[in-house]
C-alpha cells in the first residue's frame, strides 16, 4: 500500500479523515494525498485549514491537490494518475440528515470508484484492528486477488478475520461454497439465515465485536448492489459505527 487519497468537503470532517489517514500511513509507510471536493469556491481555504489543524507525523508525506471541474471525474483522474491504492472517506461529506448512512457525494464515489474504499465514521479515532468482520451471502470467488487489500489490512495489524456467511431466501446454490483462500485465512466462520446480509450483521455484530467491517461489491446484482444503485444509502438499509472497507470484485 503506497498511496492513499483523502477527499474532504468540510474542515471538521476533513480533519477527522486526514488525521486517521496520517496515523494509518505512519504504519504502512504510504504517502497521503488530500483534496477538497466542495464546489463553493473555498476548496483551497478548506485544504489550508485542514492541513494546519492536523499534526504532522514523522516520515509521513502529505500532499494537497486541488480539483478543477467535475469533482467525481477529478477524483477518478487523481486515482489513476497517482496510482491510489486506498481512498479514505466520510460517510457523509456535506449531508446532515440523520437518516442517511452514506450521503450523495460519498455514495456516488462508492458507485463509481474501482479502488478500495475505507468509510470512517465521524469522530472515529484511529486504533488497532484486532478483529475484522467480512459479511457476505456469496463468497465463492474464483479470483483471490479481490482480497489483496483485505490481506494488507490483516497483515498490517495482525488482525483476526471473522467470516459471516448469511443465507438469504434468494441465495443461489453456488453461494453455499466459500473460497478456500478465505477459509484458510479466517479465525472463525458463522453461518446465519436472515432476510438480508445487513440483518445478519445486526444479529451477530455484538458477539463478534469487530473493529472493522469488510464488504465486497460483486459485479452481479446482490443486496448491496441494489442499495448502491442510488447515491444515498439510508441507515435502515445499511450502516456501520466502525470503519467499513468496501472492495470491488475484479475480473
Amino acid at each position: 500500500m503506497k498511496n492513499i487519497l483523502v477527499p474532504i468537503a468540510t474542515r471538521e470532517k476533513g480533519i477527522n479523515n486526514l488525521t486517521y489517514a496520517v496515523n494509518f500511513a505512519s504504519i504502512t509507510q504510504a504517502r497521503v494525498y488530500v483534496t477538497c471536493i466542495n464546489s463553493d469556491g473555498t476548496a483551497e481555504a478548506v485544504l489550508r485549514d485542514v492541513l494546519d489543524a492536523v499534526p504532522t507525523v514523522k516520515n509521513v508525506q502529505v500532499v494537497s491537490k486541488v480539483l478543477s471541474g467535475d469533482i467525481f471525474d477529478g477524483i477518478q483522474e487523481l486515482s489513476r494518475s497517482l496510482k491510489i491504492d486506498l481512498m479514505i472517506l466520510s460517510p457523509k461529506s456535506v449531508d446532515i440528515s440523520e437518516k442517511l448512512y452514506l450521503g450523495k457525494v460519498t455514495g456516488k464515489i462508492v458507485k463509481q470508484s474501482d479502488i478500495p474504499l475505507l468509510i470512517v465514521p465521524a469522530n472515529f479515532l484511529f486504533r488497532k484492528l484486532n478483529k475484522v468482520l467480512m459479511a457476505f451471502k456469496n463468497a465463492n470467488y474464483k479470483n483471490n486477488d479481490n482480497f489483496l487489500m483485505l490481506e494488507d489490512f490483516l497483515n498490517i495489524f495482525n488482525s483476526e478475520l471473522h467470516l459471516l456467511h448469511v443465507n438469504t431466501p434468494d441465495s443461489p446454490e453456488e453461494a453455499k461454497e466459500i473460497s478456500k483462500g478465505l477459509l484458510d485465512r479466517s479465525s472463525s466462520l458463522v453461518k446465519s439465515d436472515n432476510a438480508t446480509v445487513f440483518q445478519g450483521v445486526l444479529e451477530h455484530y455484538r458477539n463478534i465485536n469487530p473493529d472493522m467491517i469488510c464488504l465486497l461489491r460483486r459485479k452481479k446484482q446482490n443486496m448491496f448492489e441494489k442499495i448502491w444503485q442510488h447515491d444515498e444509502v439510508y441507515k435502515e438499509e445499511f450502516f456501520s459505527t466502525k470503519p467499513l472497507l468496501i472492495l470491488k470484485e475484479r475480473e
